[in-house]
């Protein structure tokens, strides 16, 4: 009779036990549920391939915004005098053919006698052309008589030209005033210059630089402990403190050799595409430098990723009736990938958009 009873805990004991392993196992395991992605949902659901691809190490940097010092004019007055107006400020915008500012100046009245002067001339070398051909036609002179008076007037247009160019680009105007005129369209990154302010006459300061910002570059301060990790070439995202969401990519084109002494620090240069005309120059921006190491590793979209009870899941997508929670491994974040060390394959599908309400039905 005793004996029936230990064998009878025995087996009891044994079932008792069997369960909790069972239930301990089932729980680690991701949950199954007749779950289905309603086409609905499936037109904001986006899904992502799991890729196997070169880790990057991303690093931090602060800088700023130059305007490509390649496509900067340097504008100078015409001549001494005193300024009237200032039309701009630093950091404005503006457009060719703009006025920047007027001045009045006596010494105008010398470019406009310079114009009357070269219409004279035109005139004159005209007339003596008609001639040397007419006394050509009569053999009273020579081809080279003919050709010197065409060289004649060829110089004498040109001269017309350029003084209708000073004329037409200062706005020059009876009264001795002129304006100062953009070239070209940018940002004005130089000012020298303010209301009532006498300018000399000769020309040995500029009054503004204008910069095409078409292409900008970001300017990077890098510290001494980390100038053997910045090669040419890497791959730059750069934000400023503006606009922190978004995101500007390009590439280290120059690195400077010297060492500021008194910050520690080097430079490197990134060029930037600016066409939109969003990264204003001077202003503060972060840039990250990606470096690409030589060992790979099982990447998704940071997005991806869902933190719940201090451990990281995604939702694996195979149809629309077979999506799975997936408990995973991280091993880094960087920039906009996450590396996975366990729980994914290269080629699984994992979705990066609705992927937490997805999670929580799932979960439920």
């Amino acid at each position: 009779m005793n004996t029936y009873k230990y064998i009878g805990l025995a087996i009891v004991t044994t079932i008792f036990f069997c369960g909790c392993n069972k239930d301990k196992i089932e729980d680690k395991l991701p949950i199954q549920k007749g779950f289905v992605i309603s086409n609905e949902m499936m037109k904001t659901t986006t899904v992502e391939k799991v890729q196997n691809d070169f880790v990057e190490t991303e690093m931090s940097f602060y800088g700023k915004i130059s305007a490509d010092k390649n496509q900067y004019i340097d504008i100078y007055p015409l001549v001494g005098g005193n300024v009237m107006s200032v039309n701009v400020e630093l950091g404005d915008y503006v457009n060719k053919g703009q006025v920047l500012a007027t001045i009045r100046s006596t010494e105008v009245a010398g470019f406009q006698k310079d114009l009357s002067d070269a219409r004279t001339e035109v005139a004159v070398a005209e007339n003596n052309l008609r001639v040397a051909q007419d006394l050509y036609s009569g053999k009273l002179n020579t081809e080279k008589d003919v050709l010197e008076a065409k060289s004649q007037l060829q110089k004498a247009n040109d001269e017309l030209r350029r003084s209708q160019s000073v004329n037409q680009v200062y706005n020059i105007k009876n009264g001795n005033i002129y304006s100062v005129i953009a070239p070209i369209s940018g940002y004005i990154v130089q000012k020298n210059i303010n209301k009532d302010m006498q300018l000399r006459s000769d020309r040995s300061d500029n009054i503004f630089d204008v910069a095409n910002t078409t292409n900008v570059w970001a300017i990077v301060n890098i510290n001494e402990s980390d100038i053997n990790k910045v090669s040419l070439g890497m791959k730059a995202k750069v934000s400023t403190l503006a606009n922190p969401s978004r995101i500007f990519t390009g590439t280290i084109d120059k690195i400077f050799k010297i060492i500021d002494p008194e910050t520690n620090a080097m430079q490197a240069r990134v060029v930037l595409e600016n066409a939109t005309g969003q990264l204003i120059p001077e202003s503060k921006a972060t840039i990250k430098i990606l470096k690409t190491e030589n060992t790979r590793a099982i990447s998704i979209p940071k997005e991806a990723l869902i933190f719940d009870d201090n451990r990281y899941f995604v939702v694996v997508f195979k149809s629309q009736s077979n999506v799975k929670i997936q408990e995973v491994k991280l091993d880094k974040e960087t920039g906009s990938r996450a590396y996975i060390s366990e729980g994914l394959r290269q080629g699984d599908q994992v979705i990066t958009n609705n992927q937490l309400f997805i999670y929580r039905a799932l979960s439920e």
